[in-house]
């Protein structure tokens, strides 16, 4: 009989766990549905391309954006990024904006691994050219692995000692200079808000909820134009220091693809970015 009870506290506490973790996992609202800005053109399908590039789709969807393992991570489970030519020709323009901007999936439950906070800020535009490239992609098809979530990270969802995507996502400073005269100031913020905050803070000064963050990105105003062009392009700081390996392979895989215009709007933007206070 005692044994008996303990297996039956023992799988109501499963089920308690799993039915907490989806509940949080649902509790998100859907956002309005998204309408294409874009028609497919050459042009269209080339800039979407180039926002696939240079915001890191090919790092978790792999070159040829045709999905593989992400993380796997024993009792926390294991995350797969999808094939994304191939999810685009499944799923509606409006479920792949849900997914990007919002960090909700196409069946209504809310992501994990998917950095939707590095694009809350991605224009109508930029976002409708990266859907529209992804569907006149060519479907890759290698075999994945399934993708499920572990008790570990059930039980830190059930009992809010962590969240999903979503809940993080208005912890995102707003644009503040888009209506700004000068244009390029305008356009280097947007690159450095749709870019560079996923690994240096939500706010580029090494602020998130996340551990890891990279320096605050006020150190920028140390740079001259020509060493930071230098480090954007060959990943060589100034002073020959060695570069951290993870932002050396964010230059190698998506910074060289920027044109010479954004990485001077960039630098313009960066190097007047007032230390956080």
């Amino acid at each position: 009989m005692v044994a008996a009870g303990l297996v039956f506290i023992a799988a109501a506490f499963c089920i308690w766990v799993y039915a907490a973790s989806e509940a949080h996992l649902r509790s998100f609202a859907p956002p309005p549905a998204f309408r294409l800005t874009l028609n497919a053109s050459p042009a269209v399908i080339a800039r979407g391309a180039h926002i696939a590039v240079t915001r890191g789709c090919t790092d978790c969807h792999r070159d040829r954006l045709q999905g593989g393992l992400f993380h796997d991570e024993g009792w926390s489970g294991r995350s797969v990024a999808p094939n994304l030519p191939a999810l685009a020709r499944a799923v509606s323009p409006a479920a792949l904006e849900a997914a990007i901007r919002h960090g909700i999936g196409h069946d209504g439950r809310a992501l994990y691994d998917m950095p939707s906070y590095n694009f809350v800020h991605l224009s109508d535009e930029d976002l409708s050219a990266l859907i529209l490239f992804l569907e006149a992609a060519p479907v890759v098809e290698e075999p994945l692995p399934s993708a499920w979530m572990g008790p570990f990270r059930r039980w830190q969802l059930a009992t809010g000692a962590d969240a999903a995507m979503p809940a993080f996502l208005d912890q995102v400073p707003p644009l503040r200079l888009q209506g700004a005269a000068d244009r390029r100031l305008a356009h280097g913020e947007y690159l450095a808000m749709t870019s560079c905050n996923e690994c240096h803070g939500f706010d580029l000064h090494a602020h998130s909820p996340f551990p890891g963050s990279a320096p605050d990105l006020a150190i920028v105003g140390a740079y001259e134009h020509d060493d930071f062009v230098r480090l954007m392009r060959t990943a060589r700081p100034v002073g020959g220091r060695t570069l951290n390996p993870m932002m050396a392979g964010a230059v190698r895989k998506r910074f060289v693809h920027w044109t010479d215009a954004e990485v001077d709007d960039l630098y313009l933007f960066l190097h007047a970015l007032a230390p956080s206070g």
